[in-house]
Formats: C-alpha cells, structure tokens, sequence
C-alpha cells in the first residue's frame, strides 16, 4: 500500500506536475516554422528576467568594489561613466540569453551592426570625447586645480565632465577642452608632479658689458620678488653671444605659474631699472653697412687701330 502511494505521488511529480510547468513554460507567441521560428514564451521571458537582476547585482558589486578607494567626485564621476558601459552589459546579456534558449539572433546581430557602424561613424569624436572622460578618471591623468596648456593657451581646471573639460584662462575665459585632445595630443600639465615649476626671464645687454655685474643684477631683481621661492636658489646663465647682444637667462622657481606673466612684468621692470642705474645698457638689433665707390675703368690707345690691325 505504502509502495503503491509513493509510486502514484512520483508518477504525478513527473506527468502531471513537471508536464503542467512546462506546458506553462512554453506558453507564449509562437512565429513561423523550422530553424527561422521564433518563441517568445513565459520561460524565456523568466530567462531574460533572472539574468537581467543577476547582472544588475554582479555590476553593482563589481562598481562598489572599484569605487571603494575613489573620493566623492571621482566616484560621481565613474558612476556616470559606469551607466553607460551598463546598459551595453544588458544589451549584450538579453542577446545571449536569447540566443541561449534557440532564437536565431544573427538577424538582429546583423542589423545592430550596421545601426551601430553607422552611428559610430557620426559621432566618432563624441565617443573619442567619451572615452577619453574615462581615462581620465580612471587613471587620474588630470585633476580640478591643475594647470594645463593646450593649443599654446593656459587655463586653469576647474570642472571635468565626461565629454569636455572646463579651465580658466589668464584672462578670465572659460576653455573648452575636449577630453580626446587629452589622449591624442600633446598636453603640457604644470602642476601635476608638483606645484613648483621653474621659469626663466631672457634678456641682451651690449657687448663690453660687465657680465659678472649683470649676473648679479640679475639675481638682485629675482631675490626682490615676492613670490619666489628661495630654495632651490635662483641662478643665472650666459646663454650665448648674439648678432647685436650678449644673451643671458636668469631661472627661478614659483608656486603660482597661473599669475606667471604678471610676475615676470613686475621683474622685467626691476630689472630695466638697475641696469639704468648701473649703466647697463641694453642694445637693439644694428646692422653696419658699408657702401663702396664704383670706380669706371679707363681704357687707354686707339681702339679704331687696334681693330683694323686685327682686321689685317
């Protein structure tokens, strides 16, 4: 008797039970017929559903565990980036799992491909732009505050987006910078190392000059200024002898390279000023030119006899 229940409880496990879960399983849109049907069931919208949270709670996991040493704004930032790369993990797992449970998706594949070529192609630079927003926050190339010069124009950054970066110029203009220039050209960060940077003032005086005196004018004018920095110490080289002047260089070093060219004014003028108290002077290009008299040539004797006599 005990037997016989166990069988008839198995048997209507596996006929009735397992068979009524499937038939609800396979419930669904059924389209055409052969290798080119498609089914569009309960179960695989189940399939879809359980690999779409599964998905989502492996990507949250795996975006706390690279944010989890990244401060407030860089963790905004590659939030925001993380959107993105998101939802194509979403694309591509609804595909595979499409493709897991028989639906041909070559189709689809096809026709994603081109859509995608397609609107690669035009909006190459805003992916470029993308993608260089991306480096930059992951490899912490560029930070708000530092100094960059890109096309000979220097600013200060104060904004990263994902696209573009935002800097103040000298004169108080914002510059746009997209974040592809960044990965492609050459751009010079002043301040990324450190916040000291060495500069340089370049100046001629007139040959017969006192070099030795102008070396120490020269670090007499740098000494003076405020906002340069004692250690390392300034110093001071005889560049070269120039077509009109002998060449000087005097280097130094600040903390401030954005004010750079007000404080290089302010030197110059010191400059200028000690070495007309001291009777330095400092040339202006001269050429020397030499004009010679033309002198005719004379020629001397009969030249109608001479001629004649060549004739002979």
């Amino acid at each position: 008797m005990m037997q016989n229940t166990k069988e008839e409880i198995s048997e209507f496990i596996r006929e009735d039970l397992w068979e009524g879960i499937r038939e609800f399983l396979n419930m669904g849109l059924h389209l055409g017929e052969g290798e080119k049907s498609i089914h569009i069931t309960v179960g695989l919208l189940l399939l879809v559903t359980v690999s779409f949270i599964a998905t989502k709670f492996l990507l949250g996991q795996l975006r706390k565990f690279i944010t989890r040493k990244m401060d407030g704004e860089d963790r905004m930032k590659f939030i925001t980036i993380f959107k993105y790369i998101r939802y194509v993990i979403y694309v591509a797992v609804i595909l595979l799992t499409m493709s897991a449970a028989g639906i041909d998706i070559t189709l689809l594949i096809t026709a994603s491909a081109a859509l995608f070529v397609g609107i690669g192609l035009a909006l190459q630079d805003l992916f470029q732009d993308i993608i260089g927003g991306m480096l930059i926050v992951v490899d912490k190339s560029l930070r708000v505050g530092d100094i960059v010069e890109v096309d000979g124009r220097v600013g200060r950054v104060f904004e990263i987006k994902l696209r573009t970066t935002l800097a103040l110029t000298r004169d108080d203009k914002v510059m746009v910078i997209p974040n592809h220039k960044f990965i492609q050209d050459t751009v010079y960060n002043y301040t990324q190392n450190h916040r000291t940077t060495r500069e340089a003032l370049r100046v001629g005086v007139a040959y017969g000059s006192d070099v030795k005196l102008v070396t120490r004018l020269l670090l007499q004018a740098v000494e003076e200024q405020r906002g340069v920095l004692k250690q390392p110490k300034p110093f001071v080289l005889f560049e070269d002898f120039g077509d009109s002047a002998l060449l000087f260089s005097v280097h130094f070093h600040i903390t401030d390279v954005f004010s750079d060219p007000k404080l290089k004014s302010q030197m110059r003028y010191r400059i200028d000023e000690l070495f007309r108290e001291n009777k330095v002077t400092i040339p202006f290009p001269q050429r020397d030119v030499h004009f010679f008299a033309h002198t005719p040539l004379h020629v001397t004797g009969d030249t109608t006899d001479n001629s004649q006599k060549r004739e002979g």
